[in-house]
């Protein structure tokens, strides 16, 4: 199966939950599962090409000149974490069918797990680091919804708030890391970088990249210090634990890592860094989970120790050291896994997880007592199961690792972190399953239905297997291992197997193990002094950071964004004048190239006009209705102004939405005072005067003295022109802009308008069903209204005009591609039609006889305008790519068909919905504020209301 399926197979699939829930539980689970498997078996066919040796490679390029392409590389190590991200997730999903209540939304549930899954599989294939970073901050969204999935518990928000804020900090810090990368590599591609090594390492800024990408791993991987997140995001149900804390989310800084071993590592500064953060994060998380009661607690912090534990072996950059790291992440997930599923089944029975009020769970639960304590040994490094060969390699590689000149630091902490796993795996076995039944738990435990134990008992089976038949899994090991070391180093010729010989690492596992048994005889007086120890909290402390973070940012903005719109424009006028000046000052002027054309009598005419309506706006402006007719006239001489400058589109736009934005604004002061009042004191007014005129006459300098000069470089308008026709088919070189050269920002353009006229509708919908409109109900004008609302000469006028004016916008539509016109103007003259049929006879006969809702016709413009520039990937050609061809239907003249017709169909549908639906919002307005209104066309009718006719019709 292609890489691009198996990627986009979970993101897919996220919308089919959702669809099912109605459908019942199964089903919504079935449905999820059956995805995962799709993706699952799609790996799995990429298998014999892998073990092979050879590189899976998939590619699309999405935005070459920016160097991000979806381009994806499958080898062992995508393959091996792949294949634990989907087959440990099918495992969830079964699980997860059976742990959530009846009261949770499956849907939204499994929706959230195959948007995680799906940013996972794409971090793990990804071959471009761009790419990756999109996945990988995905993930820490996705995670953000999946831990926080209980809304109901302030705990599950908490956590879910802190692991995004810590994991997107260091997304962010990453992000300035693989730009550097791929600046140094001068390529943005995993398969290109990873050729680099040399390069790469002697560049003088390969320690800040190396800085910055660390920081995004560790916060992932929760590394000390940011370690403290993960525990609290065990609020969240327990299969998100179990999949994102021992497969997924937190092996992402673990795989990246490794992935960029062959580059990054071999260095003083990787080899300092990486061990000494992952040595203090396995001691640390150890020693804390030994002294958690809670059980979900326990094993976070123990995930925390063995993701330390992976780092360091990381960190020490030997091809050894990569061999266990990667055994150990397989070991880790199955045991882990299957631990944190075990805990879910104790919480789900006995409805607790503090490990005082358990115990005796052995005769109450037997399976899951021998699915939870195999799972428990293996993690405490007991032989026979996978976890004892992993550790027994940690402990060889740190017997021969050698930290800041100190033999013995690295083999004594390793030891230290092994003695406080194998003591909290032990509290965990005796402390919840040995010792007397007791009777007074929160509810009466029994082991659950096979829905529950069966997936972690799958993984405990391969515990025990790999356990007793580690050469079974040794020639896949070695092939991932081969993926991660590159070209840097061979791959070990050790051999997985249970007896080494009187080892040092034999000696120190003796030594890790006893002490475990050491530590659980005497906890109770180590508790104690824990307990007693003054210790700085990490949840406190993060909080603090927080809020003196909060702090300091209310103090810097509040000042500056206190809300008064007049203040910003003061900041940014003054500061925009003011570097202006600087530059003139200081810099050179060109001498002018260009003579002043002379104005003739109608230029200045047309100018004196702008002016005196400007001035009389400025002058008279607390009067809203006579503002609003000088702003008209100040649109309609700038129209005049385009046509001048020979710019017949702009002029016909503006017009045009100079109409339409006038009704709406009318509409709108119907519900306003007619005067502003005067808010502004007089020194506040002399203040914005004087800014004012020192803007305008930095405007008016800057734009006389720049049409005096040439450009300094060729404007982008000589390639328009030259590629109009050659590569648009059109001769109107701005529509061919609009809906060809600049169609994607048109494309956005349309969906903003659409947006925004739905808010308006959203705004009127909460304004009628709140009491605001009792308030317009009770509204009385404040004048005397006409009699005839709807006078008949009105309703005459535009229906007759009605049909002339849609000509007139086909016309204007069709000639847009060629000549002045287009989908935007059409639209506009269009709605101006439809807005003169609602002035004649009002909105409620108008809306009466409304066929199709405004909102759909604002959808079906977005939907006609986006499938037109996806079909120029069915031809190869990159999105809203036009093409065009010219045709001869006799007994008509050659003509051109251009898909670019198709594109401004939708910019003509979008239009009109927007502006029809935003007077339709506001006519509501008017309509509950007048009463109730006529349902005929006209007040007056002779043929209604004269008596002699009603008389003859009701004869007839």
């Amino acid at each position: 199966m292609s890489l691009f399926f198996i990627v986009a197979l979970p993101f897919f699939g996220a919308l089919l939950p959702g669809l099912m829930n109605s459908a019942g539980r199964a089903a919504t689970a079935g449905v999820t599962f059956t995805v995962t498997l799709a993706a699952f078996i799609g790996l799995l066919t990429n298998l014999p090409s892998v073990l092979a040796g050879d590189i899976v490679m998939a590619r699309v390029d999405w935005m070459p000149l920016l160097g991000l392409n979806f381009s994806l590389m499958l080898d062992g190590l995508g393959f091996f974490f792949a294949l634990l991200i989907l087959g440990i997730g099918l495992l969830i999903i079964a699980y997860g069918r059976n742990y959530l209540s009846r009261d949770d939304n499956m849907g939204q549930f499994f929706t959230y797990l195959l948007l995680f899954q799906g940013a996972m599989v794409g971090i793990v294939l990804s071959d471009n680091i761009l790419l990756l970073l999109v996945f990988w901050e995905l993930t820490s969204l996705s995670s953000f919804l999946l831990i926080g999935y209980w809304k109901h518990l302030p705990e599950g928000r908490q956590g879910a708030r802190m692991a995004l804020t810590v994991t997107g900090m260091g997304g962010l810090a990453m992000i300035g890391g693989m730009l550097i990368l791929g600046q140094i590599a001068g390529s943005y591609d995993l398969s290109v970088i990873l050729q680099n090594r040399e390069l790469i390492q002697a560049d003088p800024l390969y320690v800040p990249a190396l800085i910055l990408i660390l920081l995004g791993c560790f916060t992932k991987s929760a590394q000390f210090p940011f370690h403290f997140w993960l525990p609290h995001a065990m609020a969240a149900p327990t299969p998100v634990s179990a999949y994102l804390h021992s497969a997924t989310m937190v092996k992402a800084g673990i795989f990246l890592m490794a992935r960029m071993w062959p580059v990054l590592s071999g260095t003083p500064e990787w080899f300092a860094i990486v061990t000494t953060a992952g040595l203090i994060t396995m001691v640390l998380g150890a020693v804390i989970a030994l002294f958690k009661h809670d059980l979900k607690a326990l094993l976070a912090f123990s995930t925390v120790s063995h993701l330390g534990l992976i780092t360091m072996l990381l960190g020490t950059g030997t091809a050894f050291g990569a061999m266990a790291a990667m055994f150990h992440i397989l070991n880790h997930a199955t045991f882990k896994a299957a631990l944190f599923m075990s805990a879910g089944i104790i919480d789900h029975e006995a409805h607790t997880r503090d490990i005082r009020r358990l115990g005796g769970l052995r005769k109450l639960m037997p399976i899951t007592f021998i699915v939870a304590s195999l799972a428990a040994l293996s993690m405490a490094g007991i032989p026979l199961l996978n976890g004892f060969l992993s550790k027994e390699m940690m402990l060889e590689e740190a017997n021969h690792t050698v930290l800041f000149n100190t033999p013995w630091l690295v083999p004594f902490l390793a030891t230290v972190g092994s003695l406080f796993s194998a003591a909290y795996c032990f509290r965990l076995i005796g402390h919840v399953f040995l010792g007397p039944v007791r009777d007074d738990y929160p509810a009466k435990p029994h082991d659950p239905g096979a829905g529950l134990w069966l997936p972690p008992a799958i993984l405990v089976v391969l515990v025990v297997v790999i356990g007793i038949a580690p050469f079974l899994a040794e020639p896949f090991i070695k092939l991932v291992t081969a993926s991660v070391l590159g070209e840097a180093a061979e791959v070990p010729k050790a051999y997985f197997k249970i007896w080494h010989g009187l080892v040092p690492a034999l000696y120190m596992s003796i030594v890790a193990v006893i002490g475990g048994l050491i530590m659980l005889a005497i906890f109770r007086p180590s508790l104690r002094i824990w307990d007693a120890m003054p210790r700085p909290e990490a949840k406190v402390i993060f909080e603090a950071i927080v809020e003196s973070v909060a702090k300091l940012a209310r103090a810097i903005i509040l000042p500056l964004h206190n809300g008064a719109f007049s203040r910003y424009a003061a900041i940014a006028a003054i500061t925009m004048v003011a570097v202006g000046y600087h530059a003139w000052s200081t810099g050179t002027i060109a001498a002018p190239t260009r003579d002043m054309q002379p104005a003739n009598a109608v230029a200045i005419g047309g100018w004196l006009m702008l002016v005196a309506a400007t001035a009389g706006m400025v002058m008279m402006h607390r009067n809203r209705l006579l503002s609003l007719i000088l702003i008209g006239i100040v649109g309609l001489m700038v129209s005049v102004g385009f046509v001048f400058f020979s710019a017949p589109d702009l002029a016909m736009t503006q017009f045009t939405v100079e109409v339409v934005t006038i009704i709406l604004l009318l509409l709108a002061l119907n519900f306003l005072p007619n005067k502003t009042p005067i808010e502004s004191s007089v020194l506040r007014r002399v203040r914005d005067t004087s800014i004012a005129i020192f803007g305008g006459l930095a405007t008016f300098a800057l734009s006389y003295h720049y049409m005096l000069r040439d450009a300094v470089t060729a404007p982008i308008s000589e390639f328009h022109l030259a590629n109009s026709y050659k590569g648009g088919g059109g001769t109107n070189v701005v529509n061919v802009i609009l809906v060809d050269f600049r169609g994607f920002d048109t494309y956005g353009e349309i969906i903003v308008l659409g947006i925004a006229a739905l808010l308006i509708y959203a705004l009127t919908e909460t304004l009628l069903g709140g009491p605001v409109r009792a308030r317009l109900l009770n509204r009385k004008p404040d004048q005397k209204r006409a009699g005839n609302q709807h006078p008949m000469m009105m309703v005459v006028l535009t229906r007759g005009i009605m049909p002339v004016v849609l000509l007139v916008g086909f016309y204007i539509f069709l000639r847009g591609h060629n000549e002045p016109g287009g989908g935007f103007i059409a639209g506009l003259i269009v709605s101006i039609a439809v807005v003169m049929q609602y002035m004649a006879s009002g909105f409620g006969w108008a809306s009466a006889r409304l066929r199709y809702p405004y909102h759909g016709v604002i959808g079906a413009g977005v939907l006609i305008a986006g499938f037109t520039g996806i079909g120029s990937w069915f031809v190869g050609k990159p999105f809203l790519t036009s093409d065009f061809t010219y045709v001869r239907i006799p007994p008509f003249e050659e003509f051109e068909l251009a898909t670019a017709a198709l594109f401004d169909l939708g910019v003509f549908l979008a239009v009109v919905g927007a502006v029809m639906l935003s007077l339709e919002s506001f006519s509501r307005l008017a309509r509950q504020a007048g009463g109730p209104e006529s349902e005929h066309a006209m007040e007056i009718d002779p043929s209604r209301d004269d008596p002699k006719e009603q008389a003859t019709k009701e004869a007839v």
